[in-house]
């Protein structure tokens, strides 16, 4: 008799950040506040990131996250909110790998 095993659901961002937080790890969070044409996440997704580069979540994709991740690092050592645009009309979105014709908006944020 075979039994199959069933991985658990990926846990909740924001639960993640609370964690982290709980451990007394410093803690960044991005928010996609507006999309345009085609966007890889709707309105509302979330990536966490914590002092020490770890992350989870996603508000994009590809470049697009790691350029939020970099983006995060700074919130957190200066503790300054950001508001990030990526899109085909920007010439980032090219570097960043944000060429599907759409724009996202995303608030990046220190928690804590």
């Amino acid at each position: 008799m075979s039994q199959t095993m069933q991985s658990a659901p990926p846990k909740d961002p924001l639960t993640i950040a609370e964690e982290w937080l709980k451990d007394g790890k410093e803690v960044a969070i991005a928010t996609v506040i507006e999309t345009w044409g085609s966007a890889p996440r709707p309105i509302g997704s979330h990536l966490v990131i914590n002092k020490d580069g770890l992350f989870e979540g996603s508000v994009s994709g590809g470049c697009v996250e790691g350029a939020v991740v970099t983006e995060a690092a700074d919130v957190i050592a200066d503790g300054k909110p950001r508001l990030l645009e990526f899109g085909v009309a920007d010439e980032t979105a090219w570097e960043v790998g944000l060429s599907c014709g759409g724009r996202i908006k995303v608030y990046v944020e220190r928690l804590g």
